[in-house]
């Protein structure tokens, strides 16, 4: 079979998408000899790599964030050259903008079906800046316009994967047709719990053996909600005696934010992104906590990942991302404020976080291992190139 991912949430330091794309290509390598995967993404210019079993083609695209590196892929042309060269057997189209669009328009055109990936709730985040300008008939009428684009567009996928049980339902009500909960995963032989290496990793970064480290890893951005991170973080340095220290790794349009904390609060550490899975594995298992502050993640890669290294999460209670935490959520956030996150954080230091993390990996790599979650996707796409009919 011959498998097509096509998105534009794609760049040179994106997280979840990117990450889920690799690694299907390398479990295709690994354990799908018969299978080719083909990946169509924005990239600074229009070029092809890779050999039969995996490749990748850029299309030239316009930067939107110097920061981010996300382009608008807006040469929809050259999309439809590439899957007439190639012919996949089914198209996987990973956002709900013009390319979901496009892939739909070019799969009807080749016979091919096509499938989508509810990757983001993005109306959540449209409906937050509506109501935050504007008032609540404004927020009314953007809900029903979210709401009648997202039916129309996913209804024309032959079905649409969801990363969330609950953000499922939600979509089934209103209206969506044919949607598969479909977990994303981690890499178990590389996210696992290895602590002989937490001294020398923390050595590396310029971080104490004795300090409290507390972790985010992410987009630096206001829809990952840093800025509540960054004020917990200030009172926790204000108000503790502990030595708490923050590493955020990642970038984005808050990254100004950050560099304020770095100038006022000591203790704050940075780095823009990492590429290497096995390295950020290490830099995982360096940290005492994981602290995700999102409010609005549909599934939670990164958190899911620190479990699987041994580093229990603490972050606010409401989020999709609740039912893939693997330790006690007692201490966890009730509300979106950066003192109930610094309550949360302090509350979690009084466990034994070594031992909830090793139960919470133990979990996390024996249910969400992407060998599970793959095996299960491929049964998907064979049932839905089978019963596809033009």
């Amino acid at each position: 079979m011959k498998i097509c991912d096509l998105t534009q949430f794609y760049s040179p330091v994106s997280g979840g998408v990117r990450r889920y794309i690799e690694q299907k290509s390398a479990f295709l390598r690994r354990h799908r000899p018969d299978c080719q995967h083909i990946v169509i993404v924005p990239g600074e210019k229009t070029a092809s790599s890779g050999d039969d079993t995996v490749r990748v083609y850029t299309i030239a695209s316009q930067l939107l964030s110097r920061t981010s590196r996300y382009r608008a892929l807006t040469k929809l042309h050259l999309v439809e050259e590439v899957l007439e060269k190639e012919r996949p057997h089914i198209i996987e189209s990973g956002d709900p903008y013009q390319v979901a669009w496009k892939a739909v328009a070019s799969g009807r055109g080749l016979d091919i079906p096509v499938v989508g990936f509810y990757h983001s709730h993005f109306s959540e985040s449209i409906l937050r800046t509506v109501g935050k300008f504007m008032g609540p008939l404004a927020v009314s009428i953007a809900e029903e316009t979210c709401r009648k684009y997202v039916t129309t567009l996913y209804n024309r996928f032959e079905c649409t994967f969801v990363p969330s049980p609950i953000l499922a339902g939600l979509l089934g009500g209103w209206g969506v047709e044919n949607t598969h909960t479909v977990d994303l995963g981690v890499d178990d032989e590389i996210f696992r719990p290895e602590p002989a290496d937490r001294a020398a990793t923390r050595a590396q970064l310029g971080i104490s053996n004795d300090a409290r480290l507390l972790l985010y890893v992410g987009r630096l951005a206001t829809e990952k909600n840093v800025r509540t991170l960054f004020d917990a973080y200030t009172l926790l340095r204000a108000r503790s005696r502990e030595p708490y220290e923050l590493l955020c790794l990642g970038d984005g349009t808050q990254r100004s934010s950050l560099i304020d904390l770095q100038n006022q609060t000591p203790g704050v550490h940075w780095m823009p992104y990492c590429s290497d899975p096995a390295e950020l594995a290490r830099i995982y298992r360096a940290a005492d906590l994981f602290v995700h502050p999102g409010v609005q993640e549909t599934f939670g890669l990164v958190a899911l990942e620190s479990q699987a290294s041994g580093t229990p999460v603490v972050g606010i209670k409401g989020s999709y991302m609740d039912r893939i935490i693997f330790s006690d959520q007692k201490q966890w956030a009730t509300e979106n404020s950066p003192s109930a996150l610094a309550e949360a954080i302090e509350g979690k230091f009084t466990i034994d976080l070594r031992a909830a993390g090793l139960r919470a990996s133990e979990e996390a790599r024996g249910r969400y291992s992407w060998r599970t979650v793959f095996s299960r996707l491929l049964d998907i796409y064979s049932d839905v190139v089978a019963r596809y009919s033009p």
